[in-house]
């Protein structure tokens, strides 16, 4: 698939997805080794993007399970074709089978409405599995993804174990709203995924706004930088900060102001009290 981490950290730059030589070494060992991707950081950080270019660059189905509290097995795995199982037995019913023989008749794959987790088991070609914000999902739900993560497969009571017809590249993420089990860890390959450094989101608003002037894009990301040492309820992310590159853009701004900064600084931070915060500071203070 890949040589080296270097050719993959080549082809995710020209999918214009930015990472270092730990990041691509990383995510090249999970591909080398077959094993699931677990990706944890905060908000905004990539992480879920990340999975959407590897299925580019391994020209994979992307198939996504996002998760939420509450999330079972009916939602992420399977759910029986009730319909059409009624419609089997009404044409059974004279058919002199004894119950026996009918059930195993309804309770079979084709009467299975597949869901993320098993359409990913059972699809012929290779996917890439996204299993997104897992830690919004309850800890029981998080023990019945062992089976999986280990060893590729379910079992499923009325017909048995499935087993991946081909070994999909699992990527899980988490934003740390709580501690995943060490059971779960111990299947993956762990990466944590942080606010780049100034040098390399200034390369990533340069290659997603390349329209914005360069002592403007610098600006930004220095601002950008500076903001996320204060303590606040959510801090920008990349996504944000392109965002905030691109209404820039839009207003045809060339220089960053007092005035600007408060007219366009919603774009950036979404929480009143964090705005607030910065209270009568100067954006001087934010700059170098």
């Amino acid at each position: 698939m890949f040589a080296s981490a270097l050719e993959l950290k080549e082809v995710l730059a020209g999918l214009d997805y930015l990472v270092d030589k730990k990041t691509a070494t990383v995510v090249f060992l999970a591909l080398k080794l077959n094993k699931p991707l677990l990706i944890e950081g905060p908000s905004g950080v990539g992480k879920t993007e990340l999975a959407n270019v590897l299925a580019l660059a391994t020209s994979r189905q992307l198939i996504r399970l996002q998760c939420y509290e509450g999330l079972d097995e009916a939602k992420a795995l399977y759910e029986w074709d009730y319909q059409k199982q009624l419609l089997r037995l009404h044409v059974e019913k004279n058919s002199g089978k004894d119950w026996g023989e009918v059930k195993q008749d309804i309770f079979t794959v084709e009467f299975i409405l597949q869901r993320p987790l098993l359409k990913a088991l059972m699809s012929p070609d290779p996917v890439v599995l996204l299993i997104d914000e897992v830690d919004k999902s309850d800890e029981e739900f998080e023990s019945f993804l062992l089976e999986i993560l280990s060893d590729y497969q379910v079992t499923i009571p009325e017909i048995g174990t499935i087993r991946a017809s081909s070994i999909p590249l699992v990527v899980l993420t988490s934003n740390n709203t709580r501690q995943l089990s060490d059971a779960l860890k111990r299947r993956c390959i762990h990466l944590y995924l942080d606010y780049p450094d100034a040098a390399r989101e200034l390369a990533i608003v340069r290659l997603k706004v390349p329209s914005l002037k360069q002592d403007l894009a610098r600006q930004v990301v220095n601002f950008v930088q500076n903001l996320r040492r204060e303590k606040l309820k959510k801090a920008p992310s990349i996504a944000e900060t392109i965002d905030w590159a691109r209404a820039l853009l839009a207003l045809k701004v060339d220089d960053l102001t007092e005035e600007v900064m408060d007219e366009t600084i919603n774009v950036l931070l979404k929480y009143q009290a964090d705005i607030e915060k910065l209270g009568d500071k100067k954006i001087s203070a934010y700059m170098p």
